[in-house]
């Protein structure tokens, strides 16, 4: 019997989409993207369109292990995916297992040994000894962050603050407008200036490209700004490299131009916004001339941009989180941000801006995480940042980190100071836990390794961070092996710790139906009936939208949450100044601050280039990498270098090299080519294990935090690069 389930994509990504899963027998055959879905529109990404591969890999984890050989044995890191060079042979029922690192075991013999072993740590050390890691690896609203959050709250354990990836530049957002909303996607038709800041649109975002391909038909103008030439940027009208975590400065001169010339809008400006007087003020010390030696932009180039975006309407950024992975990135989001705001754009249906749309769904999240689960009188427990989990492993005390449970991330791959990060996981006396598809980086140093499901295998609520419309994924298929979702994981150790409370019993659509209790009026009337009948809904803006024109007939309303103000800021209104700002120590208007770990910094004679550490075009982070029909799409192991910069070190195009800084070093195979600018070199991400002895590019990161949201500083990064004979 055949038949098509909806169910929706909860990877990393803004277009969360709606997908179609034919199945047979009990066995998924096809995957499609819904072309009912405003924004899938039909069609899949080159990752999803390939996800067969992914639930029926041989390489799929199907059942617990014990670890039964040290952490990071070289058998086990050098285990490659079935179709690699030193792919192993060994499999334990069909999952591909080394055996000599791990033995298989039931469910019920690791759940006792988990319950066992937490509970002996919380005895001698307390419960915050105990540390969750998760992230992106689901979005789902339920096996993302719910039962979890429940499970951890109750047991009292260290809070994982989750900022590695996009904090800072939501930070920045909120300081101006209160609030992540942003341009839906279907409005780019209508733009007819649009920038691409730091976007890779065709790399990781590839829904809104339709939209901007028939903006573009009608005589649009598309402009990339971006440190490195990615496919977007070949593709642009007007491409503009700019020097990594400059964009602050960019952005300051652009309205030193635009107020300076009376090219913004003084009505939206004088009845929305707050702060435009020391806005004025403060951009006087950034003309173009002062921006363009931060930014490597010429002055004309600048003022030219400034004009264009300034007078050529609907004009509208998708600004992408590139932009915040810097020393000063709420700053710079913070600075893009105000740019609408003082040309009014934000009334235009097709102009404002987009960085994150997930401010609008506003689910009902105590009712998923059950705050209120912490005992009476218990102490709020301590928060440990995710990005610097090298740091807590090996330095944190009173009490020390004993238990790690991960889940939906690959810390050993994906955190910075890699080395650090390897070297607490490597701790005998740490006691991990690894819930997961595959064995990756992080299962290596795992004591249990627990079996997960794909979306394919259980059910869930899906938002969306790029687009306005709220999806049920339906599970397809029983789960393969004996893979549990998050939700059932946490559900039976919770039993396994005698957790009585009603919330632990839940089931998956009663969690649902309270997620969508909420006082956000944009939610009223969705319920999951409506969801599972009509498989997608746009959230309900009529009550509240603002809109400054007329939609075509048949379309929706175009939702304008600005054109009147309305902003959910203290004031309401814009802030062009943040008294909030003002009490984090941080200039309360905006300011650039050259990156301390930059080519403005101290140690940049002794590493002189600026490491652009980029994501995969074809992998999803850390997602995807180990499939080989995904590793065939991506040029690996390759350090892109501009001409001058190679030549000057004796460096010739696919020779090997060095590339190293104090944390540490990798070794990959030169490119020169055009696609960064001298002073700049870029590498990808990839598993450790599937890299050059067993070392990725957050060898070379740091744990330094951003000035806005506590996020992860990737792009501020100084390598110097040398020749070598060989590639170990």
């Amino acid at each position: 019997m055949k038949q098509v389930v909806h169910a929706a994509c909860p990877h990393d990504c803004p277009d969360a989409c709606g997908v179609l899963i034919t199945v047979e027998g009990g066995r998924a055959t096809k995957i499609q993207g819904d072309p009912r879905h405003p924004v899938t529109r039909g069609f899949l990404c080159a990752k999803v369109a390939k996800y067969l591969d992914r639930v029926y890999s041989p390489d799929r984890v199907l059942y617990p292990m014990r670890r039964i050989a040290a952490k990071g044995t070289a058998a086990e890191r050098s285990f490659a995916p079935h179709g690699q060079p030193g792919a192993c042979p060994e499999l334990v029922e069909g999952a591909a297992v080394p055996t000599q690192a791990w033995q298989r075991i039931t469910w019920d013999e690791a759940l006792d040994e988990i319950a066992q072993r937490l509970r002996m740590i919380i005895a001698e050390f307390g419960s915050e000894a105990i540390l969750p890691y998760s992230y992106g690896g689901t979005l789902g609203a339920l096996n993302g962050a719910s039962m979890d959050r429940r499970f951890f709250t109750r047991l009292g354990a260290s809070e994982l603050e989750r900022t590695i990836c996009s904090s800072a530049g939501e930070a920045g957002l909120e300081s101006v407008m209160g609030v992540k909303l942003g341009t839906e996607p279907e409005q780019f038709v209508n733009s007819r200036y649009i920038i691409a800041w730091a976007s890779n649109i065709h790399g990781n975002n590839v829904h809104l490209w339709p939209f901007i391909a028939e903006a573009r038909r009608k005589g649009a103008k598309l402009v990339v700004i971006d440190p490195y030439r990615t496919r977007t940027a070949a593709c642009a009208d007007w491409y503009l490299p700019i020097n990594p975590g400059t964009d602050a400065a960019l952005a300051l001169a652009m309205m030193h131009v635009i107020i300076g010339e009376g090219l913004h809008d003084a009505d939206y400006v004088a009845r929305y916004t707050l702060g435009f007087d020391e806005l004025r003020e403060k951009v006087k010390a950034y003309p173009p001339e002062r921006a363009a030696q931060w930014t490597g932009i010429a002055a004309e180039d600048i003022r030219k941009l400034a004009r264009e975006y300034a007078a050529i309407r609907p004009a509208v950024i998708r600004v992408n989180y590139g932009v915040q992975r810097s020393e000063g990135g709420g700053m710079a989001t913070r600075a893009i941000s105000m740019l609408p705001c003082i040309t009014g754009s934000l009334k235009e249906a097709g102009g404002g801006i987009h960085l994150s749309t997930s401010g609008a769904f506003d689910l009902n999240k105590h009712s998923l995480r059950r705050p209120d689960l912490r005992p009476q009188g218990a102490k709020t427990p301590r928060a440990v940042n995710m990005v610097e989990l090298g740091k807590a492993l090996n330095t944190l005390s009173d009490p020390p980190l004993k238990a790690l449970l991960v889940y939906s991330s690959n810390p050993a791959a994906v955190c910075p100071n890699h080395n650090e990060v390897v070297r607490g996981l490597r701790r005998p006396d740490l006691f991990t836990v690894v819930h997961e598809q595959f064995l990756t980086d992080t299962t290596d140093y795992a004591d249990i390794v627990l079996p997960a499901t794909t979306f394919f295998e259980h059910k869930d609520l899906q938002a969306a961070y790029g687009h306005y419309y709220l999806q049920i994924s339906d599970q397809a298929i029983e789960p393969l092996g004996e893979c549990r979702s998050n939700v059932e994981l946490f559900r039976a150790l919770a039993t396994r710790m005698g957790f009585n409370d009603e919330c632990f019993h839940e089931s998956v659509d009663e969690m649902i139906d309270g997620a969508l209790v909420s006082n956000n009026p944009w939610l009223q009337g969705i319920t999951r009936k409506r969801l599972q009948s009509e498989s997608h809904l746009r959230l309900n803006f009529a009550p509240s939208t603002e809109s400054a024109s007329k939609p075509a007939d048949g379309a929706p309303q175009p939702f304008l949450p600005f054109a009147r103000g309305n902003f959910r800021t203290p004031s309401g209104r814009a802030e062009l100044y943040s008294e909030a700002m003002k009490s984090l120590g941080l200039d309360p208007v905006a300011e650039f601050t050259p990156p301390s770990e930059s080519r403005y910094g101290s140690d940049k004679a002794t590493f002189p280039l600026e490491l652009l550490a980029r994501k995969a075009d074809n992998f999803l982070n850390s997602t995807f990498s180990n499939l080989p029909s995904i590793q065939q799409m991506e040029d690996t192991d390759l350090l892109e270098m501009h001409s001058a910069d190679a030549r000057s070190r004796g460096i010739v195009d696919g020779a090997p090299v060095r590339v190293y800084n104090h944390r540490g070093e990798i070794f990959l195979k030169a490119r020169v080519d055009g696609a960064v600018q001298p002073g700049v070199v870029s590498a990808r991400l990839n598993w450790a294990k599937l890299s050059p002895g067993f070392r990725n590019i957050n060898v070379l990161t740091s744990e330094k935090l951003s000035d806005l949201g506590n996020s992860a500083t990737f792009y501020s990064v100084l390598v110097e690069v040398e020749s070598t004979n060989s590639i170990p």
